[in-house]
Formats: structure tokens, sequence, C-alpha cells
């Protein structure tokens, strides 16, 4: 299951939730937390979970709750907005410890939700815990946000992100070495189509496996990034291809265009297929 792009919608705004699928985003987040104000937090578990429960509501895409990090607005989350009521993931903010995702895992299990967790790194302490969060059993993706990061050690946001560098690249080596998805931080200037796909390349450089996306406009952009092209397409076919022959003759290396390939090589190659399926490019 891909997640290129991740796309926020207010958990308070049901037309903006039954819409987001519609966007191509391959994982539509119904936001609970930062997009709600706080006198509005029960109206919209409510329109959570009026969305979720619609019949008429059938996503083609993976469907995620960001709850609130405090655990019992969480539970209260749970409560109104996802018992009975179906759930592809659920997203964990401000995640410092891997005691955090069990804590909420719990919270979940209480209320009848079985759904792995989207784990997100937006602190100082988080980042350094990265590792320890992203190995909780709980956690199938970890993502880093680098707004909130920014704000908490005092650094200045600058178009080139160096300031941030740092963060991102621990979180994406820490999902690697846990091994579940690695999720980059928002483009936070909607308008900019441009920086947006400079940004995306090169967090798809960095090694991460989609992107958070907060307007419908963000999804192409990011999707198309990390769509591979036709030449990597047919590359990792043939890797592939030469993969399956070399283990039916027992060969754990083999050589494809010249190239010495081994599981690291056939790893990137799987990648690549993994990609091109979510993109319809993969026959």
């Amino acid at each position: 299951m891909a997640r290129r792009s991740l796309l926020f919608s207010p958990g308070d705004r049901p037309e903006m939730m039954r819409k987001g699928p519609g966007s191509g985003a391959d994982v539509v987040i119904f936001d609970l937390e930062d997009a709600v104000a706080p006198d509005r937090k029960s109206e919209a578990r409510e329109a959570v979970a009026d969305v979720l429960s619609d019949p008429a509501f059938d996503p083609d895409c993976e469907v995620c709750v960001r709850v609130n990090a405090d655990p019992t607005v969480a539970d209260e989350d749970a409560k109104v907005a996802l018992s009975d009521n179906p759930v592809d993931s659920v997203m964990l903010p401000k995640a410092e410890s891997a005691e955090d995702a069990e804590t909420l895992a719990g919270i979940l299990a209480e209320r009848g939700v079985d759904a792995p967790l989207i784990a997100i790194c937006e602190s100082a302490t988080g980042v350094l815990r990265a590792e320890a969060v992203a190995a909780a059993d709980p956690v199938d993706a970890l993502a880093f946000g680098a707004e909130d990061f920014a704000a908490d050690v005092g650094a200045t946001r600058t178009s080139d992100g160096t300031e941030v560098l740092y963060a991102r690249e621990h979180v994406v080596v820490a999902a690697a070495a846990a091994g579940v998805d690695a999720i980059d931080t928002l483009h936070t200037d909607i308008e900019d189509e441009a920086g947006l796909a400079e940004e995306t390349a090169f967090a798809l450089e960095l090694g991460f496996d989609g992107k958070i996306c907060i307007h419908p406009s963000q999804v192409p952009v990011v999707n198309d990034a990390f769509t591979p092209p036709a030449d990597r397409i047919e590359w990792a076919r043939r890797v592939l291809d030469a993969a399956e022959a070399a283990d039916r003759e027992g060969r754990g290396v083999f050589r494809v265009d010249g190239q010495m390939v081994d599981a690291p090589l056939i790893g990137q190659a799987e990648r690549v297929r993994e990609r091109a399926r979510a993109a319809d490019a993969w026959e």
C-alpha cells in the first residue's frame, strides 16, 4: 500500500472530508487536532463519525483520523469518532516515545478500534527519540512535522530548509531502520507548485515514501514526484524478472544491464514497482 500523498481535511468540515478521496491522494486524514478550534472539538468528532459511518462514503484510498495528543482528549476522539466506524489508520501527533504509541493503541483497543498508527515526530524530543517511536509495535509509519519542530527548537524557517535538514534525515533513517513508511513534512505555500515539486523531489532523494499535503491542488504534484519515470520502471521490471530467474537457479547475485544485482537493488526495484502500481503505471 503506497502512501505517496497524505491529504489533511479539517474534522469540522464534512464537505471537505467527503471530497478528499476525489483528490487522488493515497491517504486522506480527517484532522481532529490542530485544524479544529478548541471550542469545535465536539462538533468535529460528530462530523467525522457521520462521514465515516455514511454508507455513501466509499473511498478508494486509505482513511486516517488524526486524534489529539492528550490521552484524555484522544480517548474522547476515539469514543465518538472512531468506535464502530471503519478507519484504516490513526495518526498520533507530537509523538515523543514508544509509550506514547502504546498508550494510544491501548485507548483505541478499549474503544474497539484496530488500526495501525502514523506517528508524527514534531519536537526536539520526538526527533531524538524517533528510533524508539518507529520501532513501537503499533506504528506503521513515521512522519516529520517541520513547523512544530522549528518552533520547538527556536529555528527560523527558510526556503531551503537547512534548519530542519538534520531532523528530516534523522526521521527517515529511523523509519527505515524500523521498516516503516517515512512521511515528509508539508509545504506551507499552497500556491508554490514549483517549490513543492522541488521539495518533494528532494524528499524522495532523502528516502521518504510520501509527503503531507494541506490542499487538494498539492496532491497531483506530490504523486507525480513519487511516480517513477518510464525508464526506471523498465529497469525495475528487468531486475525483478532476472531475480525470479536467479531464484529458480539458486543464485543470489546476477547481472542486469552489465550491473551486478543483489538484495539491496532488488529492494529498490520492488519499491519502484510499488510506487508504479500506485500510479497505475505497472502492467
